[in-house]
């Protein structure tokens, strides 16, 4: 338990998971980040590599206590309302898993840091449990959430933007090998409880195969917060800050 207390103290400072470039998946970022009547949308779609070397893989052995990957966690129940008896008996890892509602502490690392690595440094989710993450047992389902909440927020221009979205996604994890998992905060110490947050979705797209993680996060923050407006300001200004050290990098080489 101590070693397991000391990862999760020491989880933000180390950089476990990956991030890989994606062209078209910062393309679309830049295009869900926009200003509606009301509000504010700011939505980010990254690509995550799971591979582990050296200090990763002594940090994980931590977290699984004593080196037991595939101890099973209690998952929340699926945001979707039914469950078809064939996903019910779908793993989280290696087949040995028949319920929906748990999964292995190696899933459940690889959520909790992909988290970290993609909010670091202003939020971290090292105090995460299992029961704040749900596995979904259909892609029709999470895509027609994702779907609504888009058509809702920007209107007519998500007719064009939803192919190109979905498709980039496929592209780069083949959606029909993955496990879907959805984060569902307690709203204490993340941003989507930050005051004038309306709602939000957070997805992982986890295909063992290629041992990848898509993340999909996207949140509505009202106009009449302030904190909404700083955070559009904060993001875009660190859109140009790595920008800059790419132009930087590119002038260096």
């Amino acid at each position: 338990r101590e070693l397991e207390l000391c990862f999760l103290l020491n989880l933000t400072e180390r950089r476990e998971m990956k991030l890989l470039e994606n062209s078209s998946f910062e393309a679309l970022s830049s295009r869900l980040c926009v200003e509606t009547g009301d509000a504010h949308i700011l939505g980010r779609i990254e690509s995550y590599s799971c591979k582990m070397a050296g200090d990763d893989k002594h940090m994980f052995k931590q977290f699984c206590q004593e080196g037991e990957p595939h101890v099973l966690e209690a998952l929340s129940p699926p945001q979707s309302s039914t469950t078809s008896p064939s996903q019910l008996g779908k793993s989280c890892e290696d087949g040995e898993n028949p319920l929906s509602d748990k999964c292995c502490r190696k899933t459940l690392f690889y959520l909790i840091t992909t988290l970290n690595e993609s909010f670091r440094p202003d939020y971290d989710f090292s105090t995460a449990r299992a029961h704040e993450f749900s596995r979904e047992p259909s892609l029709n389902w999470v895509a027609n959430a994702v779907n609504s909440s888009l058509y809702s927020a920007v209107g007519e221009e998500f007719n064009s933007l939803g192919p190109e979205l979905w498709n980039a996604i496929d592209q780069e994890i083949n959606l029909q090998s993955c496990d879907i998992y959805s984060y569902n905060p307690d709203l204490d110490s993340d941003p989507f409880g930050e005051d004038g947050s309306l709602w939000s979705f957070n997805y992982f797209f986890y295909n063992k195969k290629l041992k990848r993680i898509v993340f999909f996060t996207c949140r509505s923050v009202s106009l009449l917060s302030g904190y909404g407006h700083g955070s559009l300001d904060n993001e875009l200004e660190m859109e140009l800050d790595d920008e800059e050290e790419l132009d930087g990098l590119a002038e260096d080489r």
